[in-house]
């Protein structure tokens, strides 16, 4: 069991652990039959991330290497054994005795016949009784796995397994950070935006030994809150943008007086709903393209429709928008202005179509500004693009330029 600290190894297999005594021992024994099963050289890390008990010691004795990482988290577990694992595979699982490691050789088999990642499956395979509560089992699991593939636009059956295979070469672009629950989550997310390949394989599913960390409602909720914030399609654009057409879609006929509709008659309250309806969508709808921005420029995200958009639309075309959409608003506001005061300035009583012009005026400023936002964040794009360019001239022979002559 003893590996040479320079030696290129075939898997890495990473075991996070945090007062797993009564199970750690056996989960690194069926590791090491694993990778002699898969005929692979590889490696055992236990990471101890903060165990009051002897699950460092009796790792140790089982012949896996024990490192030990102070920030809790299951996610900072992970991240300091990948840190610390040479293998050009990376197997994960838990200590806790949950996950057969004579899955191993398969998982192996499924890298090397290509793909990025691989997933263990508890739901094609099998729940042994007691491993999975109800509540986990019929809810927790399949709706945030559900919710993770529409998301993200892949097809896995169980999101967070605990059994999983990585190359070790996709990791640097996969940028994983989350310290908790999440991290499972994140995996497989921005494997996704990455368009890696991720394919999973039946498992079975054993009852722990040991007591249980999960939180089902706050962990539950932070997968949710993760896969929230990396989607900002399903956060922001789709409820903004349903949120805006339906507020047009009363505002604009309501602009000329009340409508009668499904046998109502719908008043200037209607309208004032629905102009708030429109603003406050388009508001949400500019945070979603802020949002799919930045990731695409500091996050290493891909957005074909976005970036084909980038290529064809500049500020002046948002200046422009905005400005149009404005001076319509201010044009109906000033006609109405115009006619009060030839009448005296009696009773102002057009309100509905002065509605509809404020909220034009309205809806064309957040365009103008939100268009000067967007161009303020790619202006580090920019810069890097500029520095970029002058490092290559820099590096041209001198008095040589791309015609030749400088």
């Amino acid at each position: 069991m003893d590996v040479d600290p320079g030696a290129t190894l075939k898997v890495s297999v990473v075991i996070p652990c945090l007062d797993e005594e009564r199970a750690v021992g056996s989960v690194v024994d069926d590791a090491w039959h694993g990778l002699e099963a898969a005929g692979v050289d590889g490696e055992v890390i236990v990471v101890d991330n903060g165990s009051t008990d002897r699950s460092a010691e009796i790792a140790e004795e089982r012949g896996a290497r024990v490192v030990h990482e102070s920030r809790r988290g299951y996610g900072s577990a992970y991240l300091r054994g990948i840190d610390e694992a040479r293998g050009e595979i990376i197997v994960m699982v838990d200590a806790d005795g949950t996950y057969p490691l004579d899955m191993l050789p398969e998982l192996v088999r499924e890298i090397d016949e290509g793909a990025d990642m691989v997933l263990g499956s508890r739901f094609q395979g099998s729940i042994k009784a007691g491993a999975m509560p109800w509540s986990h089992r019929w809810i927790g699991n399949p709706v945030l796995t559900a919710i993770l593939n529409v998301f993200f636009g892949v097809k896995v059956s169980d999101a967070h397994c605990g059994l999983r295979a990585v190359r070790r070469d996709v990791l640097p672009a996969l940028r994983l950070h989350s310290t908790g629950m999440e991290f499972a989550s994140e995996m497989i997310l921005k494997a996704a935006k990455r368009n890696l390949k991720v394919t999973d394989v039946p498992i079975d599913y054993h009852p722990r030994i040991g007591d249980s960390k999960l939180n089902t409602v706050r962990d539950g909720w932070r997968h949710l809150r993760f896969m929230l914030v990396h989607s900002a399609t399903f956060l922001f654009l789709i409820p903004g943008a349903v949120l805006f057409f339906l507020g047009l879609l009363v505002l604009i006929p309501m602009s000329t007086g009340p409508v009668h509709v499904f046998g109502f008659t719908w008043h200037i309250h209607a309208m004032i709903v629905a102009s708030t309806a429109t603003l406050v969508g388009a508001q949400i709808v500019q945070m979603g393209l802020f949002a799919r921005t930045y990731a695409i420029l500091y996050l290493g995200d891909r957005d074909e429709v976005i970036e084909k958009l980038w290529k064809r639309f500049r500020l002046e075309h948002g200046l422009l928008l905005g400005g149009l959409t404005m001076l319509a608003g201010v044009g109906i506001i000033v006609g109405i202005f115009a006619d009060w005061a030839y009448g005296g300035f009696g009773a102002l009583a057009r309100v509905y179509p002065a509605l509809l012009g404020l909220t034009l005026a309205g809806l064309g400023i957040q365009i103008v500004f939100a268009s000067f936002f967007l161009s303020v964040l790619s202006l580090r794009s920019d810069f890097d693009e500029e520095n970029a360019a002058t490092t290559r001239r820099a590096e041209e022979p001198v008095g040589v330029g791309p015609l030749g002559v400088r």
